[in-house]
């Protein structure tokens, strides 16, 4: 399997895989865009018994819509203009093997139609055609689309959304998956290797991609991880050389006092020789605790809530006391 992770999250979406691949069950796939979601189908159908048969894939939502008929399903010699010749269809490509259809959430209603009689009954015509045509396709559908709204909104089939979520696969995004983030970097960095000379991830900037939130996910990863290594080969990288949005995103969390804290402080600094360490040392204890509190004692949680690596966390509770030496 090369699904990279192996976060609590990744783990799941491994198992689940293994769990469905050698049924027939039909599998909707949500997730952010960049997430990976045509990956895990590809990985689904290479540990099924259709693993030597067709994989295709389409994107249904960059498809025009008068034509996406003709490319699922095909068409026949002079069934419209420009038709000088007839054309299988995705279904016929995939026949015994699998078909992705990816952002199943902008297909538009009346092809919803077609495909739901296509799982019910296995059976399609080319458009311009009458003849029947019998499929045996396992179908893998994937979204970044919250359906269920979408069916209240009346812009998707109740039962075409039943029929396909028979199997539901939830992809967390990267930035529910921190720990993955430096074996994700090694992987790509391994893989560009073969293609050109890369450069070197820092401590700060390891730490700063950490605590990104990666709006873009997966796909943003690897184009930053190219870009950076097609500017500075076999270089170390600095934070001042990583994108714009990544080096203004503001990863320092701060305590934000009320009026009257800020009232005690100035007193405190009026009629007392403050120490201004102890009192930041007291501060940094406090959102240690906080953050424990409220990740559950998760640490890789709570350094996340903070805006701090894992390993940067550990330490300060272990200098603090916070927790026994001989944690990991």
């Amino acid at each position: 399997m090369d699904i990279v992770g192996n976060s609590a999250g990744i783990q799941t979406v491994k198992n689940l895989i293994l769990q469905v691949a050698n049924t027939h069950a039909s599998v909707l796939i949500h997730g952010e865009s960049g997430t990976g979601k045509e990956l895990v189908a590809r990985n689904i159908h290479q540990a099924s018994t259709r693993a030597e048969q067709p994989f295709i894939a389409i994107n249904c939502g960059a498809i025009p819509a008068d034509l996406l008929e003709s490319e699922l399903f095909g068409h026949e010699k002079g069934a419209f203009t420009g038709a000088a010749t007839a054309r299988q269809g995705r279904f016929e490509l995939a026949n015994n093997g699998t078909i992705f259809l990816d952002e199943i959430g902008d297909m538009p209603l009346l092809m919803q139609v077609k495909l739901l009689r296509v799982l019910q009954e296995q059976t399609f015509e080319r458009v311009g055609g009458n003849k029947t045509i019998k499929t045996d396709v396992r179908i893998i559908a994937a979204t970044n689309q919250n359906l269920e709204l979408q069916i209240a909104e009346n812009k998707f089939r109740e039962d075409l959304f039943y029929r396909l979520n028979v199997f539901p696969i939830m992809l967390p995004a990267l930035r529910d998956r921190p720990d993955d983030i430096e074996i994700l970097i090694e992987f790509f960095l391994a893989k560009l290797k073969t293609q050109m000379k890369v450069c070197r991830f820092t401590e700060p900037v390891l730490e700063r991609l950490v605590n990104y939130t990666w709006p873009g996910n997966i796909r943003e990863l690897t184009n930053i991880i190219e870009r950076v290594c097609i500017m500075y080969p076999d270089k170390d990288i600095t934070v001042e050389q990583l994108p714009e949005q990544i080096r203004n995103q503001d990863t320092i969390k701060t305590k934000i006092y009320d009026l009257n804290e800020m009232v005690m402080v100035k007193q405190e600094l009026l009629i007392t020789d403050f120490d201004l360490k102890q009192h930041l040392v007291d501060i940094e204890i406090g959102l240690i605790n906080s953050a424990l509190l409220k990740a559950n004692s998760n640490v890789t949680q709570a350094a996340r809530l903070l805006g701090v690596r894992r390993t940067t966390l550990i330490e300060k509770m272990k200098k603090y006391q916070l927790v026994k030496n001989d944690i990991a």
